[in-house]
């Protein structure tokens, strides 16, 4: 039986919000093993002089715990 776990992270980034769930994605590859799923949960941006100038993306992270 395999047990999933999952983490909310926010990926930031100036290039769109596609970009930001990628920066989150592989941000968390470097620690945790067993990602099976990504879905994302949200989207913001930073808005600053009329422009905007971060986009956020909110993103849950699906992975299988170990035995």
């Amino acid at each position: 039986m395999t047990v999933i776990n999952t983490i909310d992270l926010t990926g930031v980034s100036t290039e769109g919000w596609g970009r930001a769930a990628v920066e989150a994605f592989e941000e968390a590859a470097k620690t945790i093993r067993n990602i099976t799923k990504i879905d994302v949960v949200g989207t913001s941006a930073v808005v600053e002089d009329g422009r905007i100038a971060e986009y956020h993306t909110d993103v849950r992270i699906f992975f299988a715990l170990d035995r």
